[in-house]
């Protein structure tokens, strides 16, 4: 039964990835059920957007799927949620009306809910679940509330009728639907500061399930934002486009400080997907604040850039979850301190998840390093917007992307490194092992897709400017050189990721062919250097904390750590120390400043109504007497 449902997931995978590419290259499909719900029942429409999402949905899911048949003990924990869970996801894009994409979004949520609670008897997963679940459902409430309104003002539940009728619209109404569904795309999407439950229930689920909620479920909450802002809403005023891109800096910012901090691997990956989110929004907007300010072609390089992201960090961010997973399988322990060594007992674990931290760090030639290279390019095209005020805020977003890769490089140099290199740190990581061949196979797939979408830069960007043309109604300044070289805006800018490929290949191969010819190339074993100590031990290695602890001191007022030292002296004399307890643990801003201030005010509330409830039944019919009586006034 485990086999057949991962394969079937898998075959739905295919499928919709298929069907996704169709819908890219403008293959149109609709299909209508009006019987099946009220309100216009089953709709499902594939146009060049959702074919963009569909291909994300479906090719992720295949390697997540063959990944799970490796791996029983995980397979086996919600495999029919799974499968929902899959199914749920390739239909929101394709949902026509209100009815079904919030049917298809509850079942989303659901199904993943149903994930990260597989261990009930884990304090840990029962926490992440039932954060998720309150905040996933807050998010509900917005979409319910926006469409609801949406939909009575525009005299139809259908996102056709909406396009038609939303320029007719009120400015405030436009607004105020925009605002409601934004909080609950952004929910979703995990932005700042509606990001807490995300570090807490990816790493809580399975990881196959944790590779497909961050690298593309999160992302269903970026094609919600770019539906209401390019599509559904008609044309936005600047605004919309300038709380997209702040909201992108502060969460590529926010993203990549607590990845660089923490020991957990999943929940740095968690938070590097924070972080990529808010490139993608930094991309998506650039596009729109162009597209208010009435520069459609720079709107399409924005919106392919945000596009082309997307798709990129689909691809290497399922690929690092798998070799996280695949760390925590041959191991038992996702803390970074307790890992090291990993290099010779996984070598092909070791390979793949190198893959994934080169592209997640946008070095070249792999895909990370090109989509935040046109991300840069959108952004710097802004003086042709002649508003110093939207010049200022490309400004921000220009710095926090600057900052967030140069923040992003260390902090995948210190998970490789600390995880991988050196010596065991513990028993579990001297023993692990590699992982069997369907999990090799599946990190193999996605270590080269992430190889193919950056060497394959001038196929992909101009497939993806389609898509935004066909949004945005102007072709973009995206050109192609040659086969080889892509042009942005003519002569503006211009990037041939094959030749840099080449030349990086060719500098390795004479660095190697330098050492072979001077005699230096062969191999001599000696041990490690030591500093002049007779035995070198595991507690010498560089570790995570001392990784992280310069940012500590240089961000401090972002971490705001307390320094906690406890120091056992010997029974004999204070001046013999026996054991000495160090930790710097950081504090969560948003915890501190906004959910546990909002929490206490709720409880506070919560505990005035509950003197309502007093077990008198008088009591109780005096209430109905007066909400009887409201009731008649009102009436």
């Amino acid at each position: 039964m485990t086999v057949l449902t991962y394969v079937l997931a898998t075959v739905v995978g295919l499928a919709a990835g298929f069907a996704g590419v169709g819908g890219m290259l403008g293959v149109g499909m609709s299909w209508r059920l009006p019987a099946l719900l009220p309100l216009g029942g089953v709709s499902l429409v594939l146009d060049p957007l959702a074919g963009v999402f569909l291909a994300m949905i479906g090719f992720a899911a295949v390697p997540a799927s063959l990944y799970a048949l490796g791996d029983p003990r995980q397979a086996r924990r919600g495999r029919g949620a799974y499968l929902l869970f899959v199914g749920a996801m390739a239909v929101v894009p394709l949902a026509g009306n209100a009815l079904t994409f919030l049917l298809a979004w509850e079942l989303m949520s659901l199904a993943s809910y149903m994930l990260v609670v597989h261990d009930r008897e884990a304090r840990e997963a029962i926490r992440a679940a039932w954060v998720y679940a309150v905040m996933t459902h807050a998010g509900v409430v917005c979409l319910i509330v926006g469409m609801l309104l949406l939909g009575a003002w525009a005299g139809s539940f259908e996102v056709d009728a909406w396009r038609v009728a939303a320029p007719g619209l009120a400015a405030g109404s436009r607004n105020l639907v925009w605002m409601l569904l934004a909080l609950g795309f952004a929910v979703k999407a995990g932005v700042v500061p509606l990001h807490v439950w995300l570090p807490l229930a990816h790493p809580a689920a399975p990881s196959h399930v944790s590779a497909l909620m961050s690298g593309v479920m999160i992302k269903l909450g970026v094609y919600g934002l770019i539906r209401i802002s390019l599509d559904w809403l008609g044309d936005g005023p600047l605004w919309w486009g300038t709380v997209i891109l702040l909201a992108g800096a502060v969460s590529a910012m926010v993203g990549v400080l607590s990845a660089i901090v923490d020991r957990d691997l999943k929940r740095v990956l968690a938070f590097s997907s924070i972080e990529n989110v808010g490139i993608i929004l930094i991309g998506l907007g650039a596009g729109v604040l162009y597209h208010a300010a009435g520069l459609p072609a720079l709107a399409v390089i924005g919106l392919t850039a945000a596009l082309y992201h997307a798709v990129n960090h689909t691809a290497f961010k399922t690929l690092l979850f798998l070799g996280a997973g695949a760390v925590v399988h041959a191991t038992g322990t996702r803390d970074m301190e307790a890992l090291g060594g990993l290099i010779k007992r996984m070598p092909w674990t070791t390979a793949c998840f190198l893959s994934g931290a080169v592209a997640a760090a946008a070095l070249p030639p792999l895909n990370g390093f090109v989509s935040e290279w046109l991300t840069f390019q959108a952004l710097l095209q802004n003086l042709l917007i002649e508003q110093p005020a939207v010049n200022l805020v490309f400004a921000l977003g220009i710095a926090a992307l600057a900052l967030t890769g140069g923040l992003a490089v260390a902090c995948f140099v210190r998970a490789f490194g600390i995880s991988f290199l050196a010596v065991p740190r513990s028993d579990a990581s001297a023993q692990a092992h590699e992982v069997p061949r369907a999990p090799r196979l599946a990190m193999t797939m996605l270590a080269v897709t992430c190889l193919a979408l950056g060497l394959g830069v001038t196929v992909i960007v101009p497939a993806l400017a389609r898509v935004g043309t066909d949004l945005v109604g102007v072709v973009g300044s995206l050109a192609l050189g040659d086969a080889l070289v892509l042009d942005v805006s003519g002569n503006f800018a211009s990037l041939s990721v094959p030749v840099i490929a080449v030349a990086l290949a060719l500098a390795g191969l004479g660095v190697f062919g330098g050492l072979v010819v001077t005699g230096r190339g062969r191999a001599r074993p000696y041990e490690t250097w030591s500093c002049g100590r007779m035995l070198q031990t595991p507690r010498m290695e560089y570790t995570a904390t001392a990784f992280a602890n310069p940012f500590k001191r240089v961000f401090d007022f972002f971490y705001r750590p307390v320094e906690q030292i406890d120091i056992a002296a010997h029974p004999a004399s204070r001046l013999f120390v026996q054991r000495i307890d160090y930790a710097n643990p950081t504090r969560s801003l948003f915890d501190d400043w906004l959910y546990r201030p909002l929490l206490a005010g709720v409880n506070r509330g919560v505990r005035v109504v509950r003197m309502l409830q007093s077990g008198s039944a008088n009591l109780y019919l005096t209430y109905i007497l007066l909400a009887l009586l409201v009731m008649l006034v009102f009436a």
